[in-house]
């Protein structure tokens, strides 16, 4: 019993590591619809991860007031770049596009983001933006 009790107890530290892992679906749907990050953080890993059989997806990371025209604009820049305009301010991090069994992961500067702001991710594939996102808080 009393190893049960540590391992449960050990659950809230884990949940608060600078790190998290999203996996998306051919349903075009994140497992995931928020993200905190630790105010503690230097830097914050997202690592993506897609089934053996998986539409192509990314993960950006934007101001939520950006998020739209970070997602219009990313569509010229074609699969090659991402479906990111390449030196795009607006957007803080991102993955490439990644298939069927594929893993992508970027990191960013925690110091990028100010609190109180609202952040949001997507998937900035052509057509995959309003219906694939989530919110990111900077948590204390």
């Amino acid at each position: 019993m009393a190893a049960m009790l540590t391992t449960l107890a050990a659950g809230p530290v884990l949940a608060a590591t600078c790190d998290v892992e999203i996996e998306s679906n051919d349903a075009m749907q994140f497992n995931k619809s928020s993200i905190a990050v630790p105010a503690s953080c230097k830097q914050f890993n997202v690592k993506l991860k897609l089934p053996k059989v998986a539409m192509g997806h990314n993960w950006v990371l934007s101001k939520a007031s950006d998020a739209q025209g970070v997602a219009a604009d990313g569509i010229p820049a074609g699969l090659d770049k991402a479906y990111v305009k390449p030196g795009d301010a607006r957007v803080i991090a991102h993955t490439k596009v990644i298939g069927g069994g594929e893993t992508d992961s970027v990191s960013f500067d925690v110091s990028k983001l100010k609190a109180g702001d609202s952040y949001a991710w997507f998937c900035s594939f052509p057509g995959h933006a309003s219906i694939m996102k989530g919110t990111l808080t900077l948590s204390k």
